[in-house]
């Protein structure tokens, strides 16, 4: 009889076990994207895929190195305690965080901040890691059925989180994967004797479970007793009004009754400092700001609107039809109404924002969705466009940051749909023939390299028009002049694009407007600021500006629509650079600098938890000829990291936000591994046939790499919900291959090389805990279709090992793994 057969065989507890497990897993990792963007910078969401793998691989450690604390006899008290400790570290991790600023710096306590930070929140994931490698070793005969549950239940926790954010808010939901966790272990304490674990369970499941019934409503009541008090290193003041959903924490604050100057980047100083007005605060995830300005119907309170530089485009189209991307407080929208436009689409994809505008704070905004001629759009703006058969007199855009719409996974500094060359193109072509695309942006004086961007992106997108003097349809008015008529180093510029050239008339009107309200026409068919957007618009070939441009200005693409991010890899080593901070341009240092650190870290603690412990505990006899083993799981480890985030990253472009991205990708992946992992456990294959379902994953891999790209333009204008359906039947059949790689190899190094187990685990965790954070870099310098390949690239490497390991003899006195069919 083999040894499997003589195996531990899981009940149906451990199942379910296992499943609510994995589900808390995944929620919890989800809903630290939307802490982090809240208590920390957006370039730092990311870190929970990394953290969450980092940890779940120490844990199976523990469970390799200390088999004397999970005896086979008492394996379902390990698992109960476990999930347990799991679920008690959740609540202890979240309010550590909440209650320690995280202050990341050039220094060392700066330093200090990122790997404490990593180090609390990795620990419930230790434990996470402990129970699901005691589920998955202590039943072998049944671990492509468990592996399968696993990735199952976490397919649903991609789900569930976007629930539990929308009705409830940050730290509650994360609360609520607490209970779930704590929910896990009574149901594997189910299988055990011990009364004192299940009444602690039980005790835990109460509590928390009441937790999370009377804070959700409390939340309703703006009563919340948990809530997030340090952001962006800073102590937040309670707020008037507190909305959490999966895109985003909307805030509203200030005193609705008390006279304010008018607020506004591109606010025009001669507008009478006397003229006050009441405004109140909209912060998203506490940093991207907008205004509520109060509107009791008249036109004329709303005056000071006509003083901004981001509403240049109405003083050059009257009686027009505006497109607003991206609505926030509704400024633009009320701006075009000042203005006597006849049509105003406003167009946002956060619903919570709408909500707050509309019918939280509607009585002080003037409830502008009653207004005839205003139409609110809850949708993801260009994928609404380009639905859209209608053309537009102005498509206005104005200051609208990722860092304002996104922060729910990947490297969230600087993916962008809206900045990219096809996107340009596509709103160009839902222009009337003399309309105007404008799009406002920073102004950093005296190298405005945002601007320089935009302008890239336009003289691109016009190029794609077969339009060879780009300078004729352009325009860009600054104004960055302060109240004691000096000239600021830091202002908000309009870059105004249009399908025909601008007239003499239109010139002259913006000459006039920033003699009267003291703008600044820096590029327009007339004259150039300085040589840099004379050559921009040139229409001469590029390629060498580019080339020798001190930071990244070449048009974004959707293969690497990364605007924000004006570093290239070179520049990491530029210490004039570190010492300026690129001025504007600071928060990519800041985000260079912590990839580079997150990425020491990783490696730093994979080596010192993983890797050290391996080989202090191996035995050097049994790692004679396994270097194929190694190679097989290693490349696993990188391929999938690389495969998934890549796509996440080119699917926050197709599916308009981060959330979407995250959430889709990580469903269809898991849920499809799931399958596939329960396929492997039918598949009779051994020998040389045990290679077959990774080969069939190098073709498949190949097929969607090509296939995507056509697949995203050709769905490009297609609604949400189909997008998303498009996106997982892309997915699934990868996933479902990927998902059988894993079990196989175990499989066959079962069978030839039995106690490298848990060296096999180690290696495919670090592998897959440092490709996280390499395929960002990757991405961010090479683009989304160089870290797909090279994910591709080691799934060859993959298929290359295993066929060599299943040539290879078997052990002698190895046990043989039997699938379900095989077994009597």
């Amino acid at each position: 009889m083999s040894t499997a057969s003589t195996a531990l065989r899981a009940s149906p507890s451990v199942y379910v076990g296992l499943g609510l497990v994995t589900l808390a897993t995944v929620m919890y990792e989800v809903a630290l994207t939307r802490i982090f963007s809240v208590t920390m910078w957006y370039h730092f969401a990311f870190v929970a895929i990394s953290v969450a793998m980092f940890g779940m691989t120490v844990g199976a450690l523990i469970v390799y190195l200390r088999p004397s604390w999970f005896p086979s006899e008492r394996v379902a008290d390990g698992l109960g305690a476990s999930a347990l400790m799991f679920g008690i570290a959740i609540v202890l991790s979240l309010l550590t965080q909440l209650a320690v600023p995280f202050a990341p710096a050039l220094s060392l306590l700066g330093v200090y901040s990122v790997v404490f930070t990593y180090v609390v929140v990795a620990i419930p994931f230790v434990f996470s890691g402990i129970c699901v490698t005691l589920a998955l070793t202590r039943f072998p005969r049944q671990l492509p059925a468990l592996y399968g549950v696993d990735l199952l239940g976490a397919a649903a926790g991609c789900g569930l989180v976007i629930v539990a954010l929308d009705a409830t808010d940050g730290p509650t939901t994360v609360v609520a994967t607490a209970l779930i966790a704590c929910a896990a272990a009574g149901a594997f304490l189910t299988a055990t004797a011990g009364l004192r674990l299940r009444v602690t369970a039980l005790v835990a499941v109460t509590v928390l479970a009441g937790f999370v019934a009377v804070n959700s409503l409390r939340i309703v009541d703006q009563a919340s007793l948990l809530r997030v008090e340090w952001v962006k290193g800073a102590h937040e003041p309670r707020p008037l009004l507190e909305k959490w959903n999966s895109f985003s924490r909307v805030t509203v604050s200030g005193d609705p009754a008390r006279l304010t100057p008018p607020k506004g980047w591109g606010l025009s100083a001669t507008f009478p400092p006397d003229r006050g007005v009441h405004q109140l605060a909209l912060l998203i995830d506490a940093s991207a700001g907008t205004v509520l300005t109060h509107f009791d119907g008249r036109l004329e309170t709303v005056e000071h609107l006509k003083y901004d530089v981001t509403n240049a485009p109405h003083w050059l189209r009257r009686n027009a039809r505006v497109l607003v991307v991206g609505t926030g407080g509704g400024r633009d929208v009320l701006s075009a109404l000042a203005f006597g436009q006849r049509d105003i689409v406003g167009v946002e994809i956060n619903g919570a924002i709408l909500d707050v505008v509309n019918a939280h704070f509607g009585a002080f905004t003037g409830r502008l969705d009653r207004d005839p001629r205003v139409t609110f759009v809850n949708d993801e703006a260009r994928s609404y466009i380009a639905r859209q058969r209608q053309q537009f007199d102005i498509l206005q855009i104005s200051l609208i940051d990722t860092w304002a719409a996104t922060g729910a996974g990947a490297f969230v500094l600087s993916e962008h749909s809206l900045y990219t060359t096809e996107a340009w193109r596509l709103f160009l072509e839902r222009l009337t023939p003399r309309g105007l695309l404008s799009v406002s942006r920073y102004y950093f004086d005296p190298r405005p390299d945002e601007m320089y961007r935009v302008v890239s992106l336009a003289v691109s997108a016009l190029a794609q028009r077969g339009i060879t003097r780009p300078r004729e349809h352009l325009a860009i008015v600054l104004h960055a002049t302060g109240a004691d008529g000096r000239r600021a180093p830091l202002g908000v510029a309009t870059l105004l694009v249009s399908p025909s050239p601008l007239s003499a008339a239109d010139v002259d009107i913006l000459e006039d407007l920033a003699r009267r309200l003291r703008f600044d026409v820096v590029l327009s068919p007339r004259h150039a600021a300085n040589k840099t957007f004379e050559a921009l618009t040139s229409g001469q070939d590029l390629a060498a500006l580019y080339a020798q441009f001190p930071v990244n200005i070449a048009p974004p693409t959707d293969d690497s629509p990364f605007f924000f991010h004006t570093l290239r890899l070179g520049d990491i080593f530029d210490g004039a650079l570190w010492r300026a901070g690129l001025g504007g341009d600071a928060s990519n240092v800041q985000a260079v600098w912590v990839l580079g650190v997150l990425l020491l870290t990783v490696v730093g603690l994979t080596v010192l938890c993983v890797i050290v412990p391996l080989v202090l505990t191996a035995d050097r006899r049994s790692l004679a000829g396994t270097t194929p083993l190694f190679v097989f799981f290693a490349g696993i480890g990188f391929g999938f990291m690389l495969v998934e985030i890549s796509q996440m990253q080119r699917l926050i472009v197709f599916l308009g936000h981060p959330t979407y991205g995250l959430s889709v990708v990580l469903f269809a992946m898991l849920a499809s591994s799931g399958l596939g992992s329960l396929a492997a456990g039918s598949f009779g294959g051994r020998g040389a046939r045990v290679v077959l379902p990774v080969v069939a994953l190098v073709a498949a891999l190949a097929v969607f790499g090509t296939a995507t790209p056509m697949a995203t333009r050709v769905f490009e204008a297609a609604t949400t919900p189909t997008r998303i359906a498009v996106a997982i039947g892309l997915l699934f059949p990868i996933g479902f291959l990927m998902g059988m790689a894993f079990p196989l190899g175990m499989r066959a190094a079962t069978s030839r090389a039995p106690a490298l187990g848990p060296w096999l685990w180690g290696i495919n965790g670090a592998t897959s805990v440092c490709a996280s954070v390499v395929a960002v870099a990757i991405a961010l310098h090479w683009g989304i279709a160089a870290s797909f390949w090279t994910g591709v690239a080691c799934y060859v490497a993959a298929t290359v090992a295993l066929a060599a390991v299943s040539r290879a003899p078997r052990a002698a006195g190895a046990p043989i793994t039997l699938t379900p069919a095989e077994v009597d």
